[in-house]
């Protein structure tokens, strides 16, 4: 494979993107706002101070800029990118409104879905696609909507999932754009290769501010931004509907995002908690945990995301039976990911560690019944007295106890008003993210309850920089990760 090397105007075009986003981003927290901030909490977010999730404006103004100046410099090309530059901006916009204010994953979902139908009508879908040994060409026939909205909708939301740590999202998308640009050199489209590379250098110029310690965060809008813009590119290399090879390279690129992911899902569908519930078991967490510095860790990532990604450029110029050997190599690497990072313990153990995880799923199953029923009498009993001493009984079958003096570790948890409720806790071998589950499940009822009377005698509710005197003499909330 032969790496070719950017001429001056690309060169000249990634330097001026670069400056461009530094730029705006040092506008932007040159003057902050009390908008968009993400504040730290007790569990995932950890930051010391409140930092903006605007980072995907400058991003965004960056590639409408780099679009403009595509459109006059390559005046010849058949097609507009405009309606791809439309679709990019409403999935912005679902992150960025989200970034501003909460609006729920099913509203930023279907959102997602809208977008990428119009997509699918205006610019380019998958009809195609060709057998890796073959070369045969496969139609998809009614599939091609199906499998087209899934590609455009799952790459935003896998690389919105990795965004929890400085510096990943961003340095995983400017690997995927620079692996784009690759695709539309080695597929002559010169249009790909110079909005490609727009969006890496605006990448770059943001991850100086995004690198550890972050500055700034991308927040939804910049990762849907990321996310969509290499979807939908990676569609617009087809030619006639057929797919040059530009999703299989994009796939391989994003092998530990997608890993991640897959990781996620099976931990919540097993545990039975949301498959959109965030938490701090990612690939980048156990990395932390096993005695990496964030340094140390994101430094692995971002070489096992270039190493990836020149594999699948490989992949792109080597077709054959090199696909699926590559598979079966990287198939067997994600058991090896599992096993170290301590996702799966032992294989031989796998059945007993599935049986354990079942059993907290039944357990959360049992805290959920308890939160529904607790709801409901938050609207018939007649005092906060007598719904306290509900509460108290309910958080003693779930192992939790009203007085956080009373347990033998803390447990918080944030209710609406940011607000934290603090409890004791007795069972300390459940990971973190199922104990504070079972606390959520009961949470409706509390905020119910609060609704009815302002002050609930032995309920501990604090803000976050008052902590109760009894924290002093307890451990901390986190406890021990265990897999699955």
């Amino acid at each position: 494979m032969i790496i070719p090397v950017p001429s001056l105007k690309l060169t000249l075009v990634f330097l001026g993107s670069l400056g461009l986003c530094m730029a705006l981003t040092w506008l932007l927290l040159r003057k902050p706002g009390d908008v968009g901030l993400d504040k730290p909490d007790q569990h995932r977010k950890k930051h010391g101070r409140s930092i903006s999730r605007l980072g995907g404006l400058p991003l965004f103004i960056t590639l409408m800029a780099g679009m403009c100046f595509m459109a006059v410099n390559l005046k010849n090309q058949e097609r507009s990118w405009w309606p791809v530059l439309i679709c990019n901006a409403i999935v912005f916009s679902i992150g960025f409104l989200d970034d501003l204010k909460p609006l729920g994953a099913r509203v930023k979902l279907l959102s997602q879905i809208g977008a990428a139908c119009i997509f699918y009508g205006l610019v380019s879908s998958i009809e195609v696609i060709t057998h890796p040994l073959t070369a045969e060409s496969i139609p998809l026939g009614w599939w091609s909507p199906v499998i087209t909205i899934l590609w455009l909708i799952s790459i935003p939301n896998i690389i919105n999932l990795i965004d929890g740590m400085d510096g990943l999202a961003t340095g995983f998308g400017l690997f995927l754009c620079l692996t784009l640009a690759f695709v539309g050199h080695f597929s002559a489209m010169p249009d790909v290769v110079m909005i490609s590379t727009v969006m890496a250098g605006g990448l770059a110029g943001f991850l100086v501010f995004n690198f550890p310690p972050a500055k700034i965060f991308l927040g939804d809008g910049g990762a849907y931004l990321i996310g969509f813009f290499v979807a939908s590119v990676s569609l617009s290399t087809s030619q006639k509907g057929y797919v040059l090879g530009a999703m299989l390279v994009i796939v391989v690129a994003l092998g530990i995002p997608i890993l991640d992911t897959l990781f996620a899902i099976l931990r919540r569908a097993v545990r039975g908690l949301p498959l959109f519930r965030a938490d701090a078991e990612h690939i980048h967490h156990r990395l932390i945990e096993l005695g990496y510095s964030k340094g140390q860790a994101l430094a692995v990532l971002y070489a096992t995301g270039a190493v990836l990604s020149l594999l699948g450029m490989v992949l792109l110029t080597q077709r054959g039976h090199g696909m699926v050997i590559t598979a079966a190599a990287l198939a067997l690497a994600a058991l090896a990911v599992a096993r170290y990072l301590g996702y799966v313990r032992s294989f031989r153990g796998l059945r007993q560690q599935v049986t354990r995880a079942m059993e907290r799923r039944q357990q959360l199953e049992y805290a959920r019944a308890y939160g529904r029923v607790l709801e409901l009498e938050a609207d018939k009993v007649s005092s906060a007295i007598e719904f306290v001493e509900l509460l108290a009984r309910t958080l003693h079958r779930l192992d939790f106890t009203l007085r956080p003096d009373h347990g033998r570790a803390l447990g918080v948890l944030t209710l609406l008003d940011q607000r934290l409720w603090w409890v004791g806790r007795n069972d300390l071998d459940v990971p973190d993210e199922v104990w504070r589950a079972r606390l959520e499940a009961l949470q409706p009822g509390l905020q119910r309850a609060l609704s009815h009377w302002q002050e609930l005698p032995g309920v501990t509710l604090k803000l976050a920089e008052e902590p109760p005197e009894a924290s002093r003499d307890y451990p901390a909330t986190s406890t021990p990760q265990t897999s699955l």
